[in-house]
């Protein structure tokens, strides 16, 4: 056996090759009859017992100290070679060790290799015991113990089982995957580095467990409970176990109970019970009142009043604090006389005789008098209520969670202050309008600026197009809305906007139109600009319809063109009123339903525009209604005013107001609903943005519910301004806030 192994040791050596190419198939009669107990090393491990062998061949592998290990190898050699034919019987189980087969299984693809039979063997050659086929030698131990080595345990004769070659670099990895169909299943032990392919059932019993089902697939979670103890009497018991032994012994604990009890009789503690006295008993209905008072039997008697006693200022010789001084004698002198604390100024007398008569001695008694005779006749009952049982019990802030809760971005480049800002559908780009003549695009994730685009005015709104398929940003910038393509995001939408704006052919007759669309020169076209829509007047704000082809203006002008509705797709403005009701001081499209809602000073109205009527008119109670915003399910609006107050409207409820919040001590300049999220916030001048809670239910019967859940603040106040727009993240509960101090911020 001891040839034997030479030979395969010499077979092995003739199959190692240079670095860097593959090394040839192995022979049909050497394949082994049993799978090795680690995946294929590298020849170079195999042959360390090898003397001659040079160090170029083992620098495939990625481990150091191989050299030193062969010598090892290289006596265990020796000794085998050594020893008798007649042992050679006895360890020819023991001499295909997994250390000889190192060198054919790292020219085997697959980890497991076939098993051939051999003449000459047992019966038990091809035996599959039950005990498992432990492939990692080294035991319970951590493998980061080995990770120095370049070996992990031993075989049964001593010798090292070498790790398997890391030569895969990233190319053949790419091509196993292309070319083995099974690579998605294959998946790498940590244990002994095989790389093991999934069975079917393996598979199975993954996908289940990734969808959160039982392992077992004939395991039923919903079969029928079966009710053992039902109300039926049974012959026979559930359980016949015989009765316990201490069932048949005293209690030692109703020992102890009992003597407790006899010790407290005999102290007095504890009384016996008197028997009961059957004679009926009497009572006497007047025997609390006094029979000789006049007002015996009124129950609701209230006494007088009875007067205070005298203090140390009524004293005629006071303590010197009790003295008033003159500045506090002529402020007395000057205050009402129900101001005063006091009817009288304490003054201080050497002794008792020389005070002299009380001047409203008369006027006093008079008084008391009139209180003995004008005292109510009716005791009131008086409820005493908790005050803490009025206030309604709400949840705590950290139920409501997900909101935004800390700053997480400045976005710095304005040099004025910011007066709007808009983000877009995908929530990947922000646009923000500024006093220095400038719109600048901004990337949200990493506050770059992307575009600064010069308006040349003063920038009044910015509203991005909600519609995902359209890029175009809406400016209000003195008298004109521009329409730009900030050519941001994917370039099929780009592109496909402006096909969409070049497609557009003018009628034959132009119709009279209360605003002029122009298209914009080349050197516009550069900067992003499309169109231009001139009004005449100036431009305070612009918003689009939620499906992307409407968008309304509102003009600082009085009378009924204060309110434009312009159409994108054929380039048409309208006037929807025929007359005024007030200075307008915003608008909103319903988000489902085609209704406008148009805020003036001191109210709401809702308009229908399709039966071209009004539908409601909601009063917010309040002096100057400043911003206004619509819940997504489209049944509730809220608006700030610029006496700090915000106003939640439920439209299904009342005209009137749900809820009044004033948090802010500063007017209101925005208001935001979160598209998704029951969140809504409120900037303010004192800088501060209030994020709430506000959830809707579809339950009709069950109001919103209103919690205020952070404070943020952030924005340095600039000449008595703070934050003038907030808007939130389409997708995530994240709010976005533009200040006076010409900076965007944004709260996480």
């Amino acid at each position: 056996m001891a040839g034997a192994r030479g030979e395969g040791r010499a077979v092995a050596a003739a199959t190692v090759t240079r670095p860097g190419k593959r090394p040839p198939e192995p022979e049909p009669e050497l394949e082994l009859e049993e799978p090795s107990l680690l995946s294929a090393p590298a020849p170079s491990h195999m042959l360390g017992s090898d003397p001659g062998l040079s160090d170029s061949d083992s620098e495939e592998s990625v481990f150091s100290g191989l050299e030193e290990s062969g010598s090892d190898s290289t006596e265990d050699d020796a000794a085998s070679e050594e020893e008798g034919a007649g042992t050679s019987k006895q360890r020819g189980r023991m001499d295909r060790s997994p250390g000889q087969q190192v060198g054919v299984q790292a020219r085997t693809p697959c980890p497991r290799t076939e098993v051939a039979s051999v003449p000459g063997e047992g019966e038990y050659a091809e035996d599959s015991s039950d005990e498992e086929d432990i492939r990692n030698t080294v035991g319970n131990v951590p493998l980061e113990w080995y990770d120095d080595f370049p070996h992990v345990g031993y075989d049964l004769d001593g010798r090292r089982i070498y790790k398997p070659l890391r030569t895969r670099d990233e190319l053949d990895q790419f091509l196993d995957q292309m070319d083995d169909p099974d690579y998605w299943r294959t998946v790498r032990d940590r244990m002994t580095g095989h790389r093991v392919r999934l069975t079917d059932e393996q598979v199975a019993l993954v996908q289940r467990l990734q969808r959160g089902q039982f392992g077992d697939v004939s395991f039923d979670p919903y079969e029928p409970a079966v009710d053992f103890f039902s109300g039926d009497l049974m012959i026979h018991p559930v359980t016949n176990r015989p009765a316990d032994k201490r069932s048949f012994i005293p209690s030692l604990v109703e020992k102890e109970k009992v003597s407790r009890m006899v010790h407290a009789i005999k102290m007095g503690w504890i009384q016996p019970r008197r028997p009961r006295d059957h004679t009926p008993s009497f009572y006497d209905l007047w025997a609390q009142e006094d029979p000789n008072a006049v007002l015996g039997r009124h129950k609701m008697h209230v006494p007088a009043p009875k007067l205070a006693l005298p203090g140390h200022s009524e004293s005629y010789n006071p303590p010197p604090e009790y003295l008033p001084s003159e500045e506090e004698r002529l402020a007395w002198e000057q205050q009402e006389p129900d101001e005063r604390k006091l009817g009288f100024l304490p003054r201080r007398f050497p002794s008792l005789r020389a005070v002299p008569a009380y001047g409203r001695f008369i006027q006093e008694r008079f008084e008391r008098c009139l209180d003995l005779y004008l005292c109510p006749r009716q005791r009131k009952m008086r409820v005493n209520v908790d005050p803490e049982d009025l206030i309604p019990k709400l949840p705590r802030p950290r139920d409501l969670q997900p909101f935004p809760t800390c700053q997480a971005l400045v976005y710095r480049g304005h040099n004025d202050l910011v007066r709007c800002l808009s983000v877009s559908p995908d929530g990947q780009w922000l646009a923000s309008g500024s006093d220095d003549g400038s719109v600048r695009l901004w990337e949200v994730a990493t506050a770059r600026c992307m575009k600064t685009v010069p308006v040349g005015g003063v920038v009044k709104s910015v509203a991005w197009n909600p519609h995902p398929t359209v890029c175009l940003v809406a400016l209000a910038v003195e008298d004109a809305v521009l329409l730009l393509n900030p050519a941001l995001g994917d370039r099929l939408v780009v592109g496909s906007t402006d096909q969409l704006l070049s497609t557009f052919t003018p009628p034959l007759e132009a119709a009279s139109q209360p605003a002029l669309w122009l298209e914009a020169s080349e050197e516009e076209r550069q900067g992003g600009l499309r169109l231009r829509i001139h009004h005449g007047k100036p431009v305070t704000q612009v918003t689009w319809h939620g499906r992307g082809d409407y968008l309304a203006v509102v003009l600082a002008t009085p009378g009924h063109t204060q309110v434009l509705i312009h159409q994108l797709s054929r380039r048409r403005s309208q006037s929807p009123f025929r007359r005024s009701h007030g200075q307008v001081q915003g608008v909103a499209f319903h988000p489902t339903r085609p209704f406008l809602l148009v805020a003036s000073q001191r109210c709401i109205r809702l308009y229908h525009l399709l039966r071209q009527e009004l539908t409601k008119k909601l009063m917010p109670n309040c002096k100057w209604v400043s911003s206004l915003a619509v819940h997504p399910a489209g049944d509730n609006v809220i608006c700030g005013s610029y006496d700090s107050k915000l106003v939640w409207f439920d439209m299904d409820l009342s005209t009137k107001p749900y809820r009044v919040l004033r948090h802010h001590k500063k007017a209101l300049r925005a208001v935001a609903f979160h598209p998704r999220y029951p969140l809504f916030a409120s900037g303010s001048d004192d800088g501060s943005v209030i994020v709430c809670h506000g959830m809707v239910y579809n339950d009709l019967l069950q109001n919103p519910l209103l919690v205020p859940v952070k404070v943020l603040k952030g924005h340095a106040l600039t000449r008595d301004l703070g934050v003038l727009d907030v808007a939130f993240h389409p997708t995530q509960p994240w709010v976005f806030s533009s200040g006076a101090d010409g900076t965007l911020r944004l709260f996480t």
